[in-house]
């Protein structure tokens, strides 16, 4: 590894400020490389600048882009942390508010805080970018990149940095020197050689497929039309629609839209490609929808609406029309998005999803390692039980 003196770790305030092919080539080396579809579209630099440049992740709505650059003192790039200033811990899907709570009783300020990661987006991905041709392992990058990311925030008076939905093997790399573990769970569907939803459907216990059939059914009872759109397919009407709807969720769940019209239009014009719009029409109007992205090895799901309700039509909106979906393109996986205990029962099974935390205050971190430890327990049972509870024939995901 270079020595400390030997390498710089700057911070740029706005994604515009970093080249995208160099931004590109450390979070989506795979398809800069090769091409196709990025593993994960949210680390592309198109994503971040339609959230930044739309102001929908902005200072002014607490989220201050903070993005972490190491070099080489030659300037030579090692990796990048993409990371924003926060005022508040909305839109992160991985809570702390207690943690927030406690330490300002106790007199403490704990924002702003540092939060690396993707704003509004609980899908997990990497979060130290290593650049593939340092010359260093990613280990390396990301401890000279946490390193830099926690100096910066000493120097500052920042109370912690917050890295989440990282991949395994960064929570178990960065564990091991030392930041706080944290664990939870989503529910993902995984193909397991179905072939198409007929051999989804036939791996599931008897009762669980005909229930699933029965509300595939009521879903379109009403003469609900649904179609899947991508790329050039999805048209500005698609658009204004799904806005409405948009607006209608994120008032009831959030109090207000985390994404700005604005945004919505620049992930058309950069990522139309990459989004998998599906919509439902009755009677001629748009009345419901969801929005995906596709990665390579994954569906993301992100964002459901409506403006009329029907029996089941948001289950078959996000979820079979997902399943579907990923067997058409032949993509593995589809992320379900946080939360949502009755994806269950629609063959979603439960996996973990991870965090790591740096916190200044020796006290507030060693208060925060002991809940960690008993909460770690609690979600690996949580997994176990749930699992249980799957809807599949005996063997049927492990092609028994």
């Amino acid at each position: 590894m270079p020595s400390p003196e030997k390498v710089t770790v700057r911070v740029a305030d706005q994604i515009a400020a970093i080249d995208a092919s160099l931004w590109d080539h450390c979070a989506c080396p795979i398809a800069t490389r090769e091409g196709g579809r990025p593993d994960n579209p949210f680390l592309t630099h198109r994503f971040l600048l339609a959230l930044e440049e739309s102001g929908s992740a902005v200072p002014a709505t607490g989220w201050g882009a903070c993005h972490f650059i190491a070099e080489t003192e030659q300037g030579a790039p090692l990796g990048l942390l993409p990371a924003y200033l926060k005022s508040h811990s909305r839109g992160e899907f991985v809570f702390d508010y207690g943690w927030a709570d406690a330490f300002e009783r106790a007199g403490g300020a704990y924002y702003p805080k540092l939060q690396a990661g993707v704003p509004f987006t609980p899908a997990t991905g990497r979060r130290f970018l290593a650049h593939p041709e340092c010359g260093l392992a990613s280990q390396d990058v990301a401890e000279i990149l946490l390193q830099g990311a926690s100096q910066f925030a000493e120097t500052r008076g920042i109370s912690s940095l917050h890295v989440t939905f990282c991949t395994q093997s960064e929570w178990e790399g960065m564990g091991a020197v030392g930041m706080l573990q944290r664990q939870d769970q989503q529910f993902h569907w995984v193909d397991q050689g179905y072939g198409d939803f007929e051999g989804f459907l036939e791996s599931l216990a008897s009762r669980k497929r005909k229930q699933l059939k029965k509300e595939r059914a009521k879903a379109v009872e009403a003469g609900v039309e649904i179609v899947r759109l991508t790329g050039d397919d999805i048209k500005p009407e698609h658009w204004d629609a799904f806005w409405t709807f948009y607006q209608d969720t994120g008032a009831r769940k959030w109090g207000s839209p985390y994404l700005t019209r604005p945004c919505f239009e620049m992930l058309h014009d950069h990522m139309r490609q990459d989004i998998l719009l599906v919509m439902c029409r009755r009677d001629g109007e748009w009345i419901a929808g969801a929005l995906n992205f596709i990665g390579r090895e994954t569906l993301f799901g992100r964002y459901w609406g409506c403006v009329e309700d029907h029996p089941y039509l948001h289950f078959e909106a996000c979820y079979y029309q997902a399943i579907d979906a990923a067997l058409e393109l032949g993509v593995p996986r589809v992320e379900g998005g946080a939360q949502g205990a009755h994806k269950l029962a629609r063959g979603y099974m439960p996996s973990p999803t991870y965090s790591l935390h740096w916190i200044a205050h020796p006290g507030l971190r060693h208060a925060v390692a002991q809940f960690l430890r008993q909460e770690r327990e609690m979600v690996d049972a949580e997994i176990e039980a749930l699992t249980e509870m799957g809807p599949y024939r005996k063997g049927a995901q492990s092609g028994e």
